[in-house]
């Protein structure tokens, strides 16, 4: 029984030591099987939604719907038309006061992004049973920008390039 369980403990710290090491690697070979065949950017006809409270900017599909603005103006959120699949995409930012230098150095070295404009920030994927959302997460100063991209977790395949798009032409003016 306790070389079992010595052998089981092995087997876990090699399991876990795996699904650690796979993080970036897994996370790109989970993304380079999202691929679209129907969403081209070039496509698609673009409207674009600015922020004059933050100031930001992003494209979005000119056939998607607006819930509206948010009471206190610091983003909106869009819907596929008709709101097929629970389809729908997310902005908004809000001021963050006291960031300390220990933030700003920890928050620079987790940046894996870089929007066309050439701002730097993370871009993260939250995947569940139901949804898959991808997350654009940028700081500027006292001001933290969100984008987010969400689906069904089973067709979030359809909506990545979209989404990634998207998160690319993300604008601070």
């Amino acid at each position: 029984m306790y070389i079992a369980v010595l052998k089981t403990r092995r087997w876990m710290r090699v399991i876990a030591g795996a699904v650690s090491s796979i993080g970036t690697i897994g996370t790109a070979m989970i993304l380079s099987g999202c691929t679209i065949n129907n969403i081209y950017p070039s496509e698609v006809s673009w409207k674009t939604y600015s922020n004059t409270h933050y100031s930001f900017e992003f494209p979005y599909p000119s056939n998607w719907n607006s819930s509206g603005n948010s009471d206190n103006n610091d983003g909106i959120a869009f819907v596929t038309p008709n709101n097929r699949n629970n389809v729908e995409m997310r902005a908004w930012a809000s001021k963050h006061l006291g960031v300390s230098l220990q933030e700003e150095y920890s928050r620079q070295q987790t940046q894996n992004f870089q929007t066309a404009e050439g701002v730097f920030g993370v871009l993260s994927l939250d995947v569940s049973q139901q949804t898959t959302s991808m997350t654009l997460t940028i700081t500027q100063g006292q001001v933290k920008y969100y984008w987010r991209g969400e689906s069904n977790s089973k067709e979030f395949k359809e909506y990545y390039r979209l989404f990634y798009y998207i998160a690319q032409q993300y604008k601070i003016n």
